[in-house]
Formats: structure tokens, sequence, C-alpha cells
């Protein structure tokens, strides 16, 4: 393309079948709004700008998506909605004149970037291009009048409730996508009319008047029924998190990633993986994650915003929620099962963290373990130490949090309450059951704890029969 594209996206839609007070636009659909899916798609066909018509729920629309880097994000509002072509009327006061224009939905998530250039090469910066979809079944949608004699232009578009019998009987139907040179749109969108059973200004209706006009209307076709699918109601919704959940799993496996079962997997953001990934079921990926070399993630993860680093392993139900911070897991590192770590964590290389531990904002040196039933809140720990069951950093005085250093080669027994701020000196050893409020000495033992006593003859209390 050597004109600009600039991008037209229809949200301005109540979505009535989806039942729901949120606009059905934002709606998501792995991890993302399916308005944010079109316009993400609309980035990777280098498009200049992007204007999206709201309507219904206007305001959460307009703050509820993002634009791609280098594409300025327009919003027009259709108010009162009065069809499809009245929608992109709207639009027409933010589209330069020297552009080729893009139209597509805001409920369409799943077309693919390779689709929409071959629409582009067909409108070759001067004729009206439409995407249709050829799946044998087009009830409900607009059928496409080809020229007898030229079988390769269209003569309009009919929709279905305005069509014939013989009309209905054809499969070919328009998806609602198509692109234009802006001058030629703008021109045509100013001839429609409202004169159909429905009183409304049908997009459709630029077809007959391009070829009124002496324009050569194009179409490219597709027999993918899952790139011009849209959301209507939960149902369908559902479905095409599926399709798409399919369509990432396979091209995960095709990079060579090894998918205990590809139906089992939800990606709700990104995940980048390297060679000889191996991942059980149930997982699900959130915002980006990155797996290493030779990373094992067992069945039945939730991981979001984290680095795993290679040959890390993370063993059934661990719970990995990076938040903005983020989590990073060493290389050969051991989490789980049952792990939580939560934003801030670094964990170096050969980490141990086993079931029921908890990591917030801690930095643990290589080959450090807490092995089981402990916390580690705003900590520094240092290489080789090993960390008791049902220990604690006591970090939150009611008001602030503290930092606990835990150094090299420390040995902290089970029970312990280490109340920040303190630090653990190198080598030490912290005996069970203690309470540390002030710092240790490297190479000491540290024990914090009331004497025992032992009561002879000493009786339970016994409980009193009822009267």
């Amino acid at each position: 393309m050597v004109l600009p594209v600039d991008v037209v996206v229809m949200a301005a839609g109540k979505g009535t079948r989806m039942k729901s007070a949120k606009p059905k636009v934002l709606h998501r659909l792995g991890g993302l709004a399916l308005a944010q899916h079109v316009i993400d798609t609309a980035a990777r066909v280098s498009a200049r700008s992007v204007v999206v018509i709201t309507g219904h729920g206007a305001q959460a629309v307009e703050t509820g998506l993002c634009a791609p880097a280098g594409v300025a994000l327009k919003y027009v509002r259709q108010e009162p909605q009065l069809g499809t072509g009245h929608a992109v009327q709207q639009s027409v006061p933010a589209l330069a004149d020297d552009g080729v224009v893009l139209v597509l939905n805001g409920d369409v998530p799943l077309i693919e970037p390779e689709t929409l250039r071959a629409l582009l090469a067909a409108c070759d910066e001067t004729h009206l291009a439409l995407l249709t979809v050829d799946t044998g079944d087009a009830s409900g949608y607009g059928r496409v009048l080809r020229d007898p004699a030229r079988p390769e232009s269209v003569l309009a578009i009919v929709e279905h409730k305005d069509a014939s019998d013989a009309q209905r009987a054809i499969t070919e139907w328009y998806s609602g996508v198509m692109a234009a040179p802006a001058g030629l749109l703008k021109q045509l969108l100013g001839m429609l009319k409202d004169d159909n059973s429905q009183k409304e200004f049908y997009l459709t209706d630029v077809v007959k008047h391009a070829v009124s006009l002496g324009q050569s209307v194009r179409a490219i076709t597709t027999r993918d029924p899952v790139q011009v699918a849209g959301v209507n109601s939960p149902v369908q919704l559902a479905d095409l998190e599926r399709a798409y959940q399919r369509r990432l799993a396979h091209a995960l496996m095709e990079q060579g990633v090894r998918l205990a079962d590809p139906a089992r997997l939800d990606v709700r953001g990104e995940l980048v993986c390297g060679t000889d990934v191996e991942i059980d079921i149930n997982c699900v990926f959130e915002g980006r994650v990155v797996l290493g070399d030779g990373v094992h993630i067992g069945p039945n993860c939730v991981i979001a915003n984290a680095t795993i680093e290679a040959s890390a392993s993370l063993q059934a139900f661990t719970h990995v929620q990076g938040g903005q911070a983020g989590v990073t897991v060493g290389p050969r590192a051991e989490i789980g099962p049952f792990a939580r770590l939560r934003p801030g964590t670094r964990l170096g290389a050969e980490v141990h963290i086993g079931n029921f531990v908890e990591v917030k904002n801690s930095t643990l040196g290589a080959g450090a373990k807490a092995n089981h039933l402990a916390y580690l809140g705003d900590a520094d720990v240092g290489e080789r130490v090993n960390y008791g069951a049902g220990s604690i950093t006591a970090n939150y005085d009611g008001a602030s949090k503290y930092r606990t250093v835990i150094e090299a080669d420390v040995h902290v027994g089970s029970n312990c309450v280490l109340v920040a701020p303190v630090t653990i000196g190198a080598g030490g050893t912290v005996g069970a059951g203690s309470t540390i409020s002030k710092s240790t000495p490297a190479g000491t033992l540290s024990v914090a704890r009331a004497k025992q006593v032992s009561l002879g003859n000493w009786q339970r209390p016994v409980k009193k029969k009822p009267a």
C-alpha cells in the first residue's frame, strides 16, 4: 500500500442478547476486550489511525480501550443509532481524504491480518472491496449479488429481511468488512437513504451506489467462519473463546511446545515459549508470560506476568501472580505444588519453594529453600538459606511495611517469626519456635522463646455431664 490506511471500527451496539450491563465490545476473549482485538489487528496492517464509533455505553468503551504504539486512536459517537451506514457516516469528519479506509466490526475479534492485507490489495487504492463468506448457510446475513456476465464483479448486497426467496438461496454473504479509498467512501456514504423496511441507513447500500457510478466493486471470499464470526450472546462468546484457544494451541505446538491436551489450555495475554517446553492440562496464562527452554508446567497452574527461566519446574496448582512488578523464577528452580508467588518475587537458580509457601516482593538467592507452610514477604534471602516450615516474616506493623534480610547459609527453624526490620547474620541459625525482633550476628545460634515448664499432677478439665 502506498496510501495510508485508516480503520473504522463499529462499536456502538448495545448487545441486548449478551444480557449484561457491560457494552458488548468490552466483553473479553483471550483476556482482551473484543474491540481491543480488532484495534490490535488494525495496528498489524500498519494503520495510521483507528476511528472507533461508540454509542451504547460510549464512555465505558472509550475509557476501556487503548491505542497500540504508533496508531492514533479516535472516537466518534453515533446518537441516535440509525443503522450501519449511519454509524460509518459519523466517522467521516475524523477521516482524512488521502487514505484508504478499512471498515471493521468491534464484535468480530478474530479476523487475520493476512485477510485484511488481501482485501486492501483487492481495493488497490481505487475500488470498493468487500470481504465475503461462503460457508453454505447464509441465514440472517446480507446476500452478495454478482454480475452474471462478470462473476468477479459485485452488483449489490441485499439484507436477509429484504431478500426474495431466490436471493435467500444464495450461499455467499457479506461479512461486514470492506475497504475503499476515503474520497470514494465519503461520496457513497452521502448517497445512502433509509428507504427500506427497517427505515435504517444500510452500509451495504454503498455497493449499489458504487455500481451506479460505474465503479467496479471487487470481493475476496473466505471459507473460514472463525475469522468473521461475531459475538452476540454468551454462548457465541464461549464458542469463539475455544476457537481462539485452539488457534493459539496449534501455533504453540507448531513451535515445538508439548501440550498434554490442547483443548485444556487458556492463554489470556501473550505466551512466549523456548524449546522443549511442556505444559500439562488446565493451565491459565495471563498478561505476558515467558517460559525458557526446558520449562515444565504441571497441571492446574495459573501464571500471570512472569518469566520462568530455563529448566525450572512448576508443579501442580502453583499460582504465580506477577501483577505490575512481575515475577522471575530462576533456572532449575522447583516450585510447588500449591505454592503462591506474588508481585515482586525474584527467585535465583535452583531455589525450592514448596507446598503452601507464599512469597511476596522478595528475592531468594541461588539454592535457597522454603519447602513447606511458610511466608516470605518483603525479604532479601541469601544463597543456600533453609527456611523452616511454619515460619513467617512479620513485615507489617499496621501502618508501614519493613524488610527482612536473611544472609547466606542461614538456617531458620520451624515456626519462627522474624519481626522486620531485622537482619539474620550469615551462617546463623534461628532455633525452632523463636520470635526474632533484633538483628543477629553472623554464625550464631539465636533462640527467643519462653522457658519450658512442666507441671506435675496436672489434670485436664472434665466436661460436666448434662443434669
